[in-house]
């Protein structure tokens, strides 16, 4: 129970996580390596989404436009640094990777500094807004982002045009990103963003800034969306203004509801399980957005604390259960 509490998971159940992702490659054909690089760059996007909601306790509706803007950052770069045979080399590439983060950090910042004013619905409707702007903003400045084309020949170098290669570039990255994540969570910083969820009011009384902290934890989420971002272009090869829009927001929310916003590693458990299930479902049926509706019914209805709350729920009588048989013991020795 104390390791679910603390990782969200117990560390064998997340080693065989990792374990997993390792192997994948192994599996014949390309299609699980694909389905599972899209697990880890969506995973990424909606652990950004959760430092805001999970541990701030602010729902953000429009927190796609920096996982957009990443997404642009990079592939617009990626563009201006291409060989005329549309080739790019491997410095040139991480060069445009790089890129993608800290302006995704720092569209956040501007967006933030308005909407940290507010909280609740208020401050959802906000990012819903600014999120919206942005979009309309790319969706409609043709000489700049291409418009409604959007930007295509995102092709990686050689080397990471396998996507095995790809695959294992995409794994280490996210890896490291989310030790980054856990850090930041475990730091004083985040247990601050835990008493804003709380209770702010308590928070302003004990002396500390509520807007700035609000502020650091919008923009570090901006980051990591952006981080998000700079990987979908290479890996779907172009990006268009739709991954700025509402509905990419709606996927962060959902792949967090259906793994657990409680729990650190929820929006991964959620990616696996949302995008496992759409590549699934759309083999049989074209009713995909019936059936992810009716998955996130059954889990507001019955498990609102996602898939590892039903986890949590399962192991909570055992715990009081050991606790009586450790006093027990203890009782019976001399």
């Amino acid at each position: 129970m104390g390791l679910y509490r603390r990782y969200g998971i117990s560390a064998p159940a997340a080693a065989l996580l990792l374990v997993s992702f390792i192997l994948v490659p192994l599996a014949p054909g390309q299609f699980w390596t694909h389905v599972s690089t899209e697990i880890l760059i969506l995973g990424l996007f909606a652990m950004s989404f959760n430092l805001l909601y999970g541990y701030m306790g602010q729902i953000s509706f429009g927190h796609a436009a920096f996982f957009g803007v990443g997404a642009y950052a990079t592939a617009m770069l990626f563009t201006a640094l291409k060989a005329p045979d549309g080739s790019i080399g491997m410095l040139a590439f991480f060069a445009s990777l790089a890129v993608g983060p800290p302006v995704a950090a720092l569209a956040a910042l501007v967006v933030g500094v308005f909407c940290v004013r507010l909280t609740g619905i208020y401050f959802a409707m906000l990012t819903l807004a600014f999120g919206e702007l942005l979009y309309y903003i790319v969706f409609s400045w043709y000489s700049f982002t291409k418009g409604d084309d959007g930007i295509q020949g995102l092709l990686p170098p050689a080397l990471l045009q396998d996507p095995v290669n790809f695959y294992y570039l995409t794994l280490a990255i996210v890896v490291a990103a989310l030790a980054v994540m856990w850090r930041i969570t475990e730091s004083p910083f985040g247990y601050v963003l835990r008493t804003l969820r709380d209770n702010q009011r308590r928070a302003a009384f004990l002396g500390i800034n509520v807007r700035l902290h609000m502020l650091l934890a919008f923009v570090i989420a901006g980051f990591f969306a952006g981080l998000a971002g700079a990987l979908w272009g290479p890996f779907s090869r172009s990006v268009s203004p739709g991954l700025l829009g509402w509905a990419e927001s709606g996927i962060a929310v959902f792949m967090t509801l259906i793994g657990g916003a409680g729990a650190f590693i929820g929006p991964i458990v959620g990616s696996v399980i949302y995008t496992l299930l759409q590549a699934v479902v759309k083999m049989y049926t074209v009713y995909w957005p019936l059936t992810i509706g009716l998955v996130i019914l059954l889990i507001v209805l019955f498990a609102p604390g996602g898939v590892l709350g039903i986890l949590e729920r399962r192991l909570r009588p055992a715990a009081p259960a050991r606790a009586e048989r450790a006093i027990a013991v203890e009782e019976t020795r001399p």
